[in-house]
């Protein structure tokens, strides 16, 4: 498995990925021209040629970052796949200098064993809320805010 920047020819890939979660009620659904937009801050997990997972990394200022959809083929589970995404975008936000990276979340428990830490929801910038102007949970949100210090 190699973990790598994602590039244009991995858009249908992480297109899939993301609305195989949505389809589900676990993330929210992305367009190919939204994935587009959004190429640079997308990692991917490759193995063979095919994309098995991605993970977004979204600076939203000088000292934070949010890790956003991250999604793993169901055939990669329990391989460690999520864990390197993350790590690899960690990695991305030391080398950018930030200070702290968080995630809203539906799964607190994974993160929370890569050392991230649940955290009142009204403590985050009102930037990071930009995203829920389109959800249709965004009264009864369900998602959880973790963060981690970098």
């Amino acid at each position: 498995m190699e973990i790598r920047d994602a590039t244009v020819k991995d858009v249908q890939a992480i297109h899939r990925l993301i609305n195989s979660y949505a389809e589900v009620d676990r993330m929210l659904y992305a367009s190919v021209s939204d994935i587009y937009e959004r190429l640079l801050t997308f990692t991917v997990a490759e193995n063979n040629g095919s994309v098995i997972g991605c993970c977004a990394m979204q600076v939203l200022w000088e000292n934070l970052a949010e890790i956003k959809s991250l999604a793993v083929d169901e055939g990669w589970f329990g391989k460690g796949t999520g864990k390197a995404l993350v790590a690899g975008c960690m990695d991305k936000a030391r080398g950018l200098g930030l200070k702290k990276v968080f995630t809203l979340t539906m799964e607190p428990g994974f993160f929370e064993k890569l050392g991230f830490v649940r955290v009142d929801t009204e403590k985050l910038p009102m930037k990071v809320w930009s995203d829920c102007t389109n959800c249709p949970k965004q009264d009864h949100c369900d998602e959880i805010a973790l963060e981690c210090t970098l």
